[in-house]
C-alpha cells in the first residue's frame, strides 16, 4: 500500500487549472482514507470557506508538500 503525502490535519491550498475536480480553496485534510483499486490513495477533505466535504484521490491534491 503507497503512502498517504498528507497527513491528517494538513491544510491545503487548491488552485484552479488543470484537471483537478475541486474547485479552488483552502481545504483540511480529515481522513486518510483507503486506495482506489488503481492504488490511488483517497482522503476526504473540509473546505474551510463552506464547510463542503469531499472524497478525492491524491492526484487530483496540489502537488506541493504541506
Amino acid at each position: 500500500m503507497p503512502m498517504h503525502r498528507f497527513k491528517e490535519g494538513a491544510v491545503i491550498d487548491a488552485q484552479e487549472g488543470g484537471a483537478r475536480l475541486i474547485p479552488p480553496g483552502r481545504y483540511k485534510i480529515i481522513r486518510l482514507m483507503p486506495p482506489t483499486v488503481a492504488g490511488n490513495n483517497q482522503y476526504r477533505i473540509k473546505s474551510l470557506k463552506d464547510g463542503h466535504e469531499r472524497l478525492v484521490v491524491e492526484s487530483d491534491l496540489p502537488t506541493a508538500s504541506p
